[in-house]
């Protein structure tokens, strides 16, 4: 009950005035504190890394994951740099540490260096592929009413252009199998069909769907699979050459931890050159992604920053940060899975799921829930309300503690029994 009413009067004089200034400054982190191997220490030792507002519980990292104070200095180190070299770098260096980068991501997925480029997020990433694909009046594009809006509508958009036909399922929050899905798909797929857009991990419900099987699925009657991965990559292990998808969209700044405005494309070699680019770049040869990759002047120590956020997740460990994802997703979750008035949009078998999840409670409104969230119990999440879901989106990181989900699991509780 202490601890409770701390939190709530904290959170009351955070909410009166919630726009003070804050000062500009790097915290400073002890180098040479270790991390240790005992996994609950750790873990505690992570947590250290990143400058925590104590207004609320952040349990919405999954729009932005800030960065931890070991990625945000070496980010303002290259600010810095770019900014004392000035178009000196620019016109040297530039991209030949893009390429770099680029290079280094491709290893991070596993796929060839000549199929990735560096964008700004998955919108960018995808949108290029849906703007530019060859597309022709009566073709056939096929996704889902889960997926991101700004990809939905950029369909839509080709359809006012071009003519084309939208056809739009509905993922189940519980599938009862893998072929489920993959039927559900298949089932909207006819000879006019060119493109299915499928999402890694369902950014409203957490849900990872089975990717190689659609895609085997999909390639059979020749059509082309984009996978939207935006909450995966630095979240899950991802293999693109095991998934076998035609296209590959990701926002590092999401669970990569990545500063903003940083995302990546992957696209299977055979297809660059039908796809038109986004601006155009003075590299003609069509055969190649950097002919996909002009972005104009642009944040560039941003890109240089995707290495400090990749060697930050090796030294945690991909498997062990899925894995701790994992655990925490699950320890709030499965509390609440059997609780009168509660509803959990996300799936219950562990491998269909990490650490994003939907919760909501049946007498009230995602608005509603997410409102009394942050004004009784200070906890910040955010409403979900459309297609099938209806909820919560819950997304912890790698610093959230068992105590703090022990708070949201007792907040969700009361309001349960509130009816």
């Amino acid at each position: 009950m202490e601890k409770r009413l701390f939190l709530k009067r904290l959170g009351q004089t955070a909410l009166a005035s919630p726009f003070f200034a804050m000062p500009m400054e790097v915290f400073p982190q002890d180098q040479n504190l270790p991390y240790p191997e005992d996994d609950e220490a750790f873990w505690k030792r992570i947590r250290m890394d990143y400058d925590l507002k104590p207004d609320y519980i952040n349990l919405e990292n999954g729009y932005y994951n800030f960065v931890p104070t070991p990625i945000l200095n070496k980010y303002l180190e290259h600010v810095r740099k770019v900014n004392y070299e000035a178009s000196y770098y620019m016109r040297t260096v530039q991209w030949d540490n893009k390429n770099a980068v680029a290079a280094r991501l491709a290893k991070l997925v596993n796929c060839s260096e000549k199929e990735m480029i560096v964008t700004r997020n998955t919108t960018e990433s995808l949108d290029m592929i849906i703007g530019g694909f060859p597309w022709k009046k009566g073709d056939e594009a096929i996704f889902a009413a889960q997926d991101y809006g700004a990809m939905r509508i950029h369909f839509h958009q080709q359809r006012e252009r071009y003519g084309i036909v939208c056809k739009e399922v509905s993922v189940p929050n519980h599938p009862k199998s893998d072929e489920e899905i993959v039927e559900l798909y298949e089932s909207q797929i006819t000879p006019k069909t060119k493109l299915l857009m499928v999402c890694h991990m369902v950014n409203i419900t957490g849900q990872i769907l089975p990717i190689r099987k659609i895609c085997d699925m999909a390639h059979s009657y020749g059509v082309d699979v984009m996978v939207d991965g935006a909450h995966a990559v630095g979240h899950i292990e991802v293999d693109i050459a095991e998934l076998d998808c035609d296209y590959y969209g990701s926002s590092l700044h999401k669970w990569l931890s990545v500063p903003l405005g940083a995302g990546l494309l992957y696209v299977k070699e055979k297809h660059i050159p039908k796809i038109w680019p986004l601006f155009a770049e003075h590299e003609d040869d069509k055969t190649k992604i950097r002919h996909l990759n002009h972005t104009g002047t642009h944040p560039v120590h941003t890109d240089l920053t995707i290495n400090d956020s990749i060697d930050y997740l090796e030294m945690i460990g991909m498997e062990r940060k899925e894995n701790r994802m994992r655990f925490i997703q699950r320890y709030w979750s499965d509390s609440l899975r059997d609780v009168e008035n509660v509803v959990v949009n996300t799936p219950q078998e562990p491998f269909r799921s990490c650490g994003i999840a939907n919760v909501g409670v049946k007498t009230m409104t995602p608005h509603d829930l997410a409102k009394t969230l942050l004004k009784e119990f200070n906890i910040w999440t955010v409403a979900i309300d459309y297609a099938n879901v209806k909820g919560c989106r819950i997304t912890p990181n790698v610093y959230t503690t068992t105590e703090e989900l022990d708070h949201f699991v007792d907040a969700i509780k009361t309001l349960a029994k509130r009816g």
